[in-house]
């Protein structure tokens, strides 16, 4: 192994990282972390003013609003982030579990609860208990037990070759392997072949949760990531002290107490060479690396390694995944605290109309800070974040005053929307903010502003996805996040963290 050496807080002349990671998102320091723990030398390089990306945050006068994922997945005793902290020695966050979500239908209202009876005893009550119902139910149930128990143990798509066929199978388990029928089905599928597709009420609640988890309509969803999606409360949400802000302070402090090296305002223009001998480019200097981790948007990838074969292996699949990006809105309030005090939840997802297109306010998630929660909201005020998908298309290309009006008019129609949880909310706000693509292109430095990776489909997932080890096994170049299986999400990322990294140590000849 290569001891770096630093000066100035850079490596000397003929020194190298072993690992270069770039971006400082869930994939890239999660698996830096990884790296780091496992005793190799890590250097991440982060574009932004600190860690997050589009598990972010934004602080202004004395709040801290998250931007993107407000809550952690799977992070408690047996999940797949608990894995991670307990593999790099981080021990138990000061996380706070979410007993569930409150969901406002366009005639009726629902908790999902966390707690799987609850949950089960409420759906049946709210949106029909017919044998339909139940059966379909059943099958979610199912899918989701058998492929969250998967992910757990280590499944890895695609399949590469029989040994990562083998491992698979095993993940999955022979009872779960007859499931496996259901990879070219969608959530739409499902519900027509229980004849509950033209169920308003049923399908508007799975709609926005597949919007919110999988990116992507009923109609196009595969089954088994709706399923996966529509269940994450049941498989446990946490919301960290201070939000993602305290998240990430405790992440990137236990990284650096490792030895990691973390470079903020460090974009990174070019990668050049190949094993043991990688050159990274950026606006603060030449890092050298024997390998490297991109855990950016596989198009920003294919622009920073124009130079590598890899470009040219990723072209097919942004060719495919053009038309499957979208962007997101959000709205963020510091409120008086008596604004939000009337829910005992602090998490809410909202539809105004079964009969509009998702997106663009008419479904909407709000979270609001914990009270008490004095890194996210100065004493007596709260930080609420309002949210809605939109389409990217129709940001581009305008004049900015159009801009402007069509920012304000996305800004009073998701205040309005959120007021039917909250019906005081943002009269007397502290901070009124919007972001919209264009923020996110601009600040976050994500092309076009798309965020959270390619809407799921059949086309584009699990055995279709872009693979880790794209650039090929030996090539030192591997992908990690948001534009590789398993996607969309924190607990997504930290499980493609994983998989990069025991790829990466069990490359032969690169531990030493």
């Amino acid at each position: 192994m290569f001891r770096t050496l630093v000066q100035n807080d850079r490596p000397t002349l003929g020194s190298a990282f072993d690992v270069a990671v770039v971006g400082a998102g869930m994939a890239g320091m999660a698996t830096a972390l990884r790296l780091q723990a496992a005793g190799l030398s890590t250097v991440v390089l982060e574009a932004h003013g600190h860690a997050g990306g589009c598990a972010g945050y934004y602080r202004k006068r004395g709040f801290s609003f998250d931007v993107g994922a407000t809550t952690l997945v799977d992070f408690e005793a047996g999940g797949v982030g608990a894995e991670l902290l307990d593999s790099v020695g981080l021990g138990p966050l000061d996380a706070e579990p979410l007993p569930g979500y409150r969901a406002f239908l366009p005639d009726r209202e629902l908790v999902l609860h966390r707690d799987p009876d609850r949950w089960h005893a409420e759906r049946l009550r709210v949106l029909g208990e017919s044998e339909r119902h139940r059966r379909f139910w059943a099958l979610l149930d199912r899918l989701a037990e058998i492929f969250w128990q998967a992910s757990r143990a280590g499944v890895r798509l695609p399949v590469r070759g029989p040994a990562a066929a083998v491992q698979d199978a095993r993940a999955i388990g022979a009872a779960g392997l007859p499931l496996a029928r259901y990879l070219r089905w969608t959530l739409g599928d499902a519900l027509r072949q229980h004849g509950l597709r033209g169920d308003l009420p049923l399908t508007g609640l799975l709609g926005m949760l597949v919007e919110d988890t999988v990116h992507t309509r009923l109609d196009d969803a595969p089954l088994i990531n709706a399923a996966l999606g529509v269940t994450i409360r049941g498989a446990g949400l946490s919301r960290h002290a201070g939000g993602m802000h305290g998240f990430w302070r405790a992440l990137v402090s236990h990284y650096r107490a490792l030895g990691g090296q973390l470079r903020f305002a460090s974009a990174v223009t070019g990668v050049d060479g190949g094993p043991d001998r990688y050159s990274l480019t950026t606006r603060r200097g030449t890092i050298a690396a024997r390998r490297v981790v991109c855990a950016i948007p596989a198009s920003a990838t294919a622009r920073i390694c124009a130079t590598l074969p890899v470009t040219a292996r990723l072209r097919p699949f942004l060719r495919r995944d053009a038309d499957a990006m979208g962007g997101a809105c959000v709205v963020l309030l510091g409120v008086p605290e008596d604004e939000v005090a009337d829910q005992e939840l602090t998490h809410h997802q909202l539809m105004h109309s079964y009969n509009g297109p998702l997106g663009e306010g008419n479904n909407m998630f709000v979270s609001v800070s914990a009270p008490g929660d004095t890194l996210s909201a100065p004493p007596g005020h709260r930080a609420v974040m309002i949210s809605t998908h939109t389409e990217l298309g129709a940001w581009q290309g305008l004049p900015e005053g159009e801009y402007q009006q069509r920012k304000k008019e996305i800004t009073e129609r998701l205040i309005h929307q959120a007021r039917r949880a909250y019906p005081r909310l943002g009269e007397h706000a502290v901070i009124t903010q919007a972001g919209t693509p264009r923020s996110y292109e601009h600040f976050a430095f994500r092309p076009l502003g798309a965020v959270g990776g390619p809407r799921q489909r059949l086309g584009n997932t699990n055995q279709h996805a872009v693979p880790h080890d794209l650039a090929g096994r030996g090539s030192g170049l591997w992908l990690v996040g948001d534009s590789t299986w398993p996607g969309l999400g924190t607990v997504a990322c930290v499980l493609g963290s994983r998989i990069v990294a025991a790829g990466m140590l069990s490359e032969k000849g690169f531990r030493r």
